[in-house]
């Protein structure tokens, strides 16, 4: 890059892992990027979660829509959110840290604003929120560029903790989210510039219990929350973050960054577009493809457009880090982030569903024998008041994942998760099966909570110790393209877990959904010890 083109945020040298220098320059300035990358990243779970939460106040306030209409929102956010990861692990180096933090987060006020503005009417069309939803997985794809950013800042023996910082406390935008927004709900902030409220046609909730039908109700607040919060956070990234040379040596001045980010976003639109149009069904789409031939379709397809629509300098910085899919462990750690992060933003966004529809009605046969799932559980739980605390439990823990796997080695801390989660789910699959054939489910809630909180804490810990791994077997070249790559792909957790928890919910099987991830966890464990555990391992305990 030029002279010319290089702006005072920009920094050449940077030797992390020379111990003088890190100790004199390099700490300061690597965790002056973390605190405000946290925060920025954290919003942009928020973003892109909200739907989860947003749908069940929708249906509590009667907006005109079928619940399996609602469920798009949902579907639509968590396939994009994973689908713009996917350009999102190359910004770095194609565009810099501190302009694409900066871009990206700014981006999101957009879906933000878009959103509190549509639900001040129950009269406002669906495709608007699916639009509103769409643009919030911009959101998800922070994760990538975010998480590619930070690996550069920090040394080898400080990935699991720098890493698990920034990915720990990020990931508190899940929690933060069911907690903030049915709070905001209930209050008019922003005045007469805010709109009016609604009313409760069915009770909801929030953390501190239930909320009974009849209460006024500001829903659009769930957006408009986050652009207030978004606007001090897009200003601290422009003038406290940098961009390190060493990693985007290639950026070609701020404005060729932030074109290089939309044209790539574009393109990816337009795939994401095609994708959901042929797999949601009518009158939103086709519903021509299932979700296992959707989901790859749509991940091929983005990969192909960013490598034959990317020209220049663009074209050759994209080829080479393409060279992460010739590396066997770039596959086998995807598997491995998906057991983690994978199960954790999955569980965080079919929880709530999980929750009103196995524990908000009572199961009873009719006079054939034939389960019945439609009268009302006048001692359901609320979703709003426990749904947060698995999210919240999964994210508090997630930077210690990164602390003992910098002790003791990732793979082992992988391990040991791994086998945790296979019980966890297996069990929580049984409590679902007994819940789910019960006149009385409430009694199995506790059970319920206290496993999925399980299947939090260890996928959180695992999250920490996947990402130290990564940073110790691959350069740091190529350590910001796996991060990004293998996050993208455990992302469509945020699509697959609900879709495939609801399929069996309806078929009268919740647990076949459990037992399902139970064995896709065992057999990442037997990876996980094939590649990094046994004794002729190529790479031990990374």
């Amino acid at each position: 890059m030029s002279q010319s083109t290089q702006s005072s945020a920009d920094i050449a040298d940077w030797r992390p892992e020379d111990d003088r220098f890190w100790e004199t320059t390099g700490k300061k300035i690597a965790y002056k990027n973390l605190w405000i990358s946290i925060p920025n990243l954290l919003v942009g779970f928020a973003v892109w979660a909200m739907w989860g939460i947003i749908t069940v106040q929708m249906l509590n306030l009667g907006f005109p829509f079928k619940p399996a209409d609602l469920f798009t929102l949902t579907a639509i956010s968590g396939l994009m959110g994973a689908t713009f990861r996917i350009p999102a692990s190359f910004f770095i180096r194609l565009a810099g840290g501190r302009n694409t933090i900066f871009l990206t987060s700014a981006l999101l006020i957009i879906p933000a604003v878009w959103t509190g503005i549509a639900l001040q009417d129950k009269n406002t069309p669906l495709w608007v929120f699916q639009a509103c939803a769409f643009l919030s997985g911009i959101g998800g794809g922070n994760f990538a560029c975010s998480m590619s950013n930070i690996t550069g800042f920090f040394p080898k023996r400080l990935q699991g903790t720098g890493l698990g910082l920034n990915a720990g406390l990020g990931n508190f935008g899940v929690t933060s989210m069911q907690i903030l927004i049915p709070l905001a709900m209930t209050v008019g902030l922003f005045g007469a510039a805010g709109g009016g409220s609604m009313v409760l046609t069915k009770d909801s909730g929030w953390i501190l219990g239930k909320i009974l039908a009849g209460t006024p109700t500001f829903i659009q607040n769930a957006g408009f929350i986050w652009a207030a919060i978004l606007i001090p956070l897009v200003l601290a990234a422009w003038f406290g973050m940098n961009n390190l040379l060493p990693l985007s040596p290639n950026y070609g001045g701020t404005l060729a960054a932030f074109s290089k980010i939309v044209y790539l976003w574009g393109m990816t639109c337009v795939i994401g577009l095609l994708g959901l149009y042929l797999y949601l069904p009518a009158p939103t789409g086709l519903g021509l493809l299932n979700m296992w031939v959707a989901l790859p379709l749509t991940i091929v397809a983005t990969l192909a457009v960013m490598k034959l629509a990317a020209f220049g300098e663009m074209k050759g910085n994209i080829s080479k880090q393409f060279e992460i899919f010739k590396n066997k462990h770039t596959w086998s750690l995807t598997l491995l982030y998906i057991v983690t992060f994978g199960s954790f933003i999955g569980f965080s966004m079919a929880l709530p569903l999980s929750i009103t529809v196995i524990f908000g009605v009572s199961h009873l046969p009719d006079a054939a024998g034939v389960m019945q799932h439609v009268l009302k559980n006048p001692n359901a739980p609320s979703a709003l008041t426990y749904a947060w605390i698995g999210p919240f439990v999964g994210a508090l823990i997630r930077p210690v994942g990164g602390w003992i796997a910098d002790k003791v080695g990732g793979s082992i801390v992988t391990q040991v998760i791994s086998g945790v989660m296979v019980v966890a789910s297996g069990a929580v699959g049984y409590v679902m099966m007994q819940a789910y054939s019960s006149a009385t489910p409430e009694q199995y809630f506790s059970s319920f909570m206290w496993l999925f909180v399980l299947l939090f804490a260890a996928s959180g810990i695992g999250n920490g110790s996947t990402f130290r791994s990564i940073g110790v077997i691959f350069d740091r070249q190529q350590a910001g393209p796996v991060l990004g790559w293998t996050s993208a792909v455990a992302a469509y957790g945020a699509f697959i877990a609900p879709v495939v928890i609801g399929a069996q919910i309806k078929a009268g099987t919740p647990e076949m959904a459990m037992y399902g991830f139970a064995i896709f966890y065992a057999a990442c464990l037997v990876i996980n010890w094939w590649f990094y555990l046994r004794a002729g391992s190529e790479i031990k305990n990374p």
